[in-house]
C-alpha cells in the first residue's frame, strides 16, 4: 500500500513524521518493508522546509509522473500562505483516484479548496475551525473530534491527531492486534478514550485575555462541587448575571454553563482513569451531584458512559 503524505512549504513537521512512523512501524512488525510504502510528496522540486527549519527530502513532487496511490494525506501549513493553483488541480485530479484520502491539521484547507469536501463533515485544529467555517461554508466543521471519517474521506485535527488517524487506518487494514502493537511501541493510545474534546477546560482557561474572567475560570476549576450557576459566578465577579454571561461568552467563546460542564467532565475523566473511586463519589466531587447526571453529561458530550470510558482507558493502558 502506497501512503503519500503531501507536504506543502512550511509544513507542520509532525503532520508528516507522526503518521509516517505509524506505517513504517507497522511494516516492520509485519516483517515486510513493502507492506506500506510511505512517500513524502513535495508541491515543487527540491527539499521541503517544515516548521522549526526541519527539512524534508521529498521522494517525489506533484510534477512527477503519476503513480498509484492507496492513501493520500495532506499535511498542514500553520502559516496559511497562498495556495499554488497547481496543487489544487493536482489534488482535484489525484485524490478521487486513491482508495482513501484526507488531511491532517490545516491540510484540510488545501483539500477544501478543491471542492471535494463540500457537504462533508470534517475537523481541523481547534484554533483554525472558525476560519475553516468562514472560508468554506459548504463544510460541516466539528472541531471537537480528533479525526472524522466520512466515506473515503478522513480528516484529522491538530498535529498529534495525525497519529490517531494513522492508527485508525492501520486497524482498518490489518486489525486491532497490529494497531495496538504499534500504539504500544509508540507509547500512544490506540484510541483516546471516549469522544473527548480537543482541549480540556484547563487549557481553555488559559485562552481568555481578560483577567477578571480568568479569575472566574480559576474559581470554577478550584471549586467544581460548589454552586457554579451563572448567578453565583456573576456575584463572584461583581457583575450582573446578564452582563457577566455576555462578557464571558465574548472572551471565552462559549457560555459559562458550557465551560463549567467541560471543567467538570475534564476532572471526572481524570478521576475515572487515574483512580478506582466509585462513580457516585466522582460525580459528587466533580459537581454533578449524582452518577445519573454525570452519565447523561458524558453520553451527551463524549458519546460514551463513564463506566465505558474507564473500561476503555484501562484496557488500553493495561495492554
Amino acid at each position: 500500500m502506497r501512503i503519500v503524505l503531501l507536504a506543502p512549504p512550511g509544513v507542520q513537521a509532525l503532520d508528516v513524521v507522526g503518521p509516517a512512523e505509524v506505517f513504517w512501524e507497522a511494516a516492520r512488525r509485519l516483517g515486510d518493508p513493502k507492506a506500506y510504502e510511505v512517500q513524502v510528496m513535495g508541491t515543487a522540486e527540491g527539499p521541503v522546509c517544515g516548521t522549526g527549519s526541519l527539512r524534508f527530502l521529498a521522494d517525489r513532487s506533484i510534477h512527477d509522473p503519476d503513480q498509484p496511490i492507496d492513501t493520500l494525506l495532506i499535511a498542514g501549513d500553520p502559516s496559511f500562505k497562498a495556495v499554488d493553483p497547481a496543487v489544487i488541480d493536482w489534488l482535484r485530479r489525484r485524490a478521487p483516484q486513491a482508495r482513501r484520502y484526507g488531511s491532517i491539521c490545516t491540510g484540510v484547507f488545501l483539500l477544501a479548496a478543491t471542492g471535494l469536501l463540500d457537504g462533508r463533515r470534517v475537523t481541523t485544529h481547534w484554533e483554525c475551525a472558525d476560519k475553516l467555517r468562514a472560508d468554506f461554508p459548504a463544510l460541516t466543521v466539528d472541531p471537537d473530534q480528533l479525526f472524522i471519517r466520512d466515506g473515503k474521506v478522513c480528516t484529522a485535527a491538530g498535529v498529534t491527531s495525525g497519529i490517531d488517524l494513522a492508527l485508525s487506518l492501520l486497524e482498518e487494514d490489518h486489525g486491532r492486534e497490529l494497531a495496538l502493537l504499534v500504539a504500544r511501541y509508540m507509547v500512544m493510545f490506540l484510541k483516546r478514550p471516549g469522544g473527548q474534546s480537543q482541549f480540556s477546560a484547563h487549557l481553555a482557561a488559559q485562552a481568555s485575555s481578560r483577567t477578571g474572567i480568568q479569575k472566574i475560570q480559576e474559581h470554577v476549576l478550584d471549586n467544581l462541587s460548589a454552586d457554579l450557576s451563572v448567578d453565583a459566578l456573576a456575584a463572584h465577579a461583581g457583575m450582573s448575571p446578564r452582563n457577566f454571561a455576555r462578557v464571558f461568552k465574548r472572551d471565552v467563546g462559549h457560555p459559562p454553563a458550557e465551560f463549567v460542564e467541560a471543567a467538570r467532565l475534564d476532572a471526572a475523566r481524570r478521576m475515572l482513569v487515574d483512580s478506582s473511586t466509585p462513580l457516585q463519589r466522582i460525580a459528587y466531587i466533580c459537581g454533578f451531584g449524582d452518577a445519573g447526571t454525570m452519565r447523561r453529561a458524558f453520553v451527551r458530550t463524549l458519546g460514551t458512559t463513564p463506566a465505558d470510558y474507564r473500561k476503555r482507558f484501562r484496557t488500553t493502558t493495561a495492554s
